[in-house]
């Protein structure tokens, strides 16, 4: 019985960790919960239906035997009362027969009333049919050498007896009857002082083992009554199996999947939605905690973002400021030459103040001179200018000419291709991508000290702006290509450049939902492709 119920607790812990990897793959976490929770109430509930059955089995068992044992006593009591008393006399009825094995089995009185006498064994075996009629048992006294025929035993009294003889106390078995189990009980029967009288002459001494008697109690009563428990038990876990799952599923929809849900809702919709403004399970356990630490979370990400964008503006302006000294000192060339004409003709003028043949041929030079150095300080400023980052309809091939422009005043032998396909209109961040465009083609500018050429191609493939850059200049490095993002990263000399130029192109290209590509060779030159949608209409706009 332990070995089995050992196999039962080990085959049990298999199929439970055989449910659990399938449960890991082919349901949600609720059905996860529900079919482990249902499961180990199940197997809990059927080793406790098991182990009470067992226990029931166990407790029939002990009280037959202790009935057994009982009624052993009381026959005893009983045959050694009708032996010390020489056997009972009872009136003659009809249907009652004598006892043809004893000497004197008939008396008569005077009155002429037979009495017919009762010794031991036939006592026994007559009070063995009231009780089998009552439904109580059997007994009887069976011996390896019967006197009557009737008490021959079968094979198991007579193993039984046997085993006596070697000093056995008594035996306890169970079997089975066609009307159910028994329990089948015999002790062995010693010869007494008050035997000898019938069995001395069979050759018996006292203490001798003339016998046994056998006792049969049927507890197919009990096995009726352990199966109707057994059902009564199984229903009553059914019953208690879905109540509970039920509940189980009631209360888990509720305090976790609802919650999770909501919780779940409010990830997603994040940054969207302002902290302040989610909808989050609330509670004082583990589920309201971390809704409350997710709302701490997206506070501190929302303040971490804005100082980012705020360092992030900062950082754009920088860079171009930066650029714009650049500009600055290749435009003041540009400036100076007709600044010192303009004062040349002023000089002239002042001179000879009624010349007016003088005036009238320097008149329009000085508005030639004046309007170009509008033009150039009207580009450095609109180049200069900080607003916000926003989307507008623009020709990008202008755009692209006046950043060209810009940097014609830097070109020192290098000379500039431009390669221009773009026919269309398109919202673009204008401020973003003039950044983008000058920060690169000052970059191609830089990279070509000794002269060159920079190619600037632009076009629409794929419904995405591919502009490109590609100089002749020196190069990078393999191992340098992985870092030239990296903010304050440069490879110029002290005082040229800031290090932030690429790294706020990349950004910039970034918030364009855009990318950038770069492919360079030392000694043969550098090729930048930025690529970002081509939006023909105006959609949220972005920052």
């Amino acid at each position: 019985m332990k070995i089995a119920f050992k196999v039962f607790i080990i085959s049990c812990l298999i199929t439970i960790k055989s449910l659990y990897k399938w449960l890991e793959s082919k349901f949600s976490l609720r059905g996860k919960f529900i079919v482990a929770i249902g499961a180990i109430i199940s197997v809990s509930y059927m080793i406790f239906l098991y182990r009470i059955s067992t226990v029931d089995n166990e407790l029939i068992l002990l009280q037959a035997q202790q009935q057994a044992r009982m009624l052993h006593n009381q026959i005893l009591i009983t045959r050694q009362w009708v032996s010390e008393h020489n056997g009972l006399f009872v009136i003659k009825k009809e249907g009652v027969k004598s006892n043809p094995f004893l000497d004197l089995p008939v008396i008569r009185d005077q009155s002429g009333t037979e009495y017919m006498m009762r010794n031991p064994a036939m006592v026994t075996r007559e009070l063995s049919e009231y009780s089998t009629q009552k439904g109580l048992g059997s007994f009887r006294v069976t011996s390896l050498k019967p006197i009557n025929p009737a008490n021959v035993p079968d094979d198991y009294e007579r193993q039984c007896m046997i085993n006596f003889e070697k000093g056995t106390l008594e035996s306890i078995d169970i079997s089975d009857s066609p009307q159910g189990r028994v329990v089948r009980y015999m002790a062995p029967l010693d010869v007494k002082d008050s035997c000898l009288g019938c069995h001395a002459r069979h050759g018996y001494v006292k203490g001798d083992i003339r016998g046994a008697l056998s006792i049969t109690i049927p507890i197919a009563w009990a096995d009726a009554k352990i199966k109707a428990n057994n059902r009564s038990l199984f229903f009553i876990g059914l019953v208690s199996f879905i109540l509970v799952s039920i509940t189980l599923l009631i209360m888990f929809n509720t305090l976790v999947v609802n919650r999770v849900n909501r919780l779940s809702a409010a990830m997603n919709s994040f940054p969207e939605v302002e902290p302040d403004q989610l909808t989050l399970p609330t509670g004082d356990d583990e589920i309201g905690n971390l809704s409350e630490h997710f709302s701490q979370l997206c506070e501190r990400l929302t303040q971490s973002q804005r100082e980012l964008d705020k360092t992030r503006q900062q950082a754009w302006l920088n860079e171009k400021m930066a650029s714009l000294g650049i500009l600055s000192a290749g435009i003041a060339h540009e400036v100076n030459n007709p600044l010192g004409g303009m004062l040349n003709c002023v000089k002239a003028m002042r001179e000879c103040p009624d010349d007016h043949e003088m005036r009238e041929r320097y008149l329009p030079l000085l508005d030639k001179g004046l309007k170009r150095i509008e033009h150039t300080m009207r580009q450095l400023l609109n180049f200069g200018r900080q607003e916000p980052l926003q989307l507008r309809k623009i020709d990008v091939g202008i755009l692209l000419g006046e950043c060209l422009e810009l940097l014609s005043y830097k070109l020192k032998d290098i000379s500039i291709k431009q390669d221009n396909s773009l026919k269309e209109h398109y919202y673009v961040d204008a401020e973003a991508l003039k950044q983008v465009i000058v920060n690169l083609g000052l970059n191609a500018i830089q990279a070509m000290p000794d002269g060159g050429i920079l190619t600037i191609g632009s076009e629409v493939i794929d419904s995405e702006i591919r502009l490109t850059f590609r100089d002749t200049g020196m190069g990078i490095a393999k191992n340098t290509l992985t870092h030239i993002f990296d903010p304050f990263f440069t490879t110029k000399d002290v005082g040229i450049g800031t290090g932030l130029g690429l790294s706020v192109t990349y950004s910039l290209v970034t918030q364009m939902k855009g990318s950038i590509e770069v492919e360079s060779e030392l000694g043969v030159g550098t090729t930048v492709t930025v690529t970002f949608p081509a939006q023909t209409e105006k959609l949220r706009a972005e920052s």
